[in-house]
């Protein structure tokens, strides 16, 4: 009987041990996905201004979507709002984490300047 509690103990603080761990990867994973999405999203951009030697303009917040662009799709939808801001000249895209990603921000303008903030789990990419 002891050596049963003592398997269940080791297994508990095994347990205890990997949870945060890998909760961690699954956040810094899902913030990696919202980084390549804010990329692909870029790209569309940058092919509209080949297109029109302009950017399209968009009020600050407006929120980027399939229906803006539709080559366009973002993988991390569920645990990320995107939206952007554009002027003819310039534009800044952001990916703000909602639900287990709260708390992380991601960033890129038309000058391929990239932030994020430390809940990402990163804080260059």
């Amino acid at each position: 009987m002891i050596e049963l509690l003592m398997a269940v103990a080791v297994i508990a603080i095994l347990a205890a041990v990997a949870l945060p761990s890998y909760t961690g990867y699954i956040k810094k994973s899902r913030a990696k996905s919202a980084s390549a999405d804010l990329a692909a999203l870029a790209l569309n951009m940058e092919n509209r201004y080949q297109l029109q030697l302009s950017y399209p303009v968009y009020a600050a917040n407006t929120v980027a979507s399939n229906s803006v662009f539709s080559a366009w799709s973002p993988t991390q939808a569920s645990y990320f709002a995107y939206t952007m801001v554009s002027t003819a000249s310039s534009y800044t895209l952001t990916a703000t984490g909602k639900g287990g990603s709260a708390g992380c921000n991601l960033t890129l303008n038309n000058l391929n300047t990239r932030t994020a903030s430390s809940a990402c789990g990163f804080t260059a990419w």
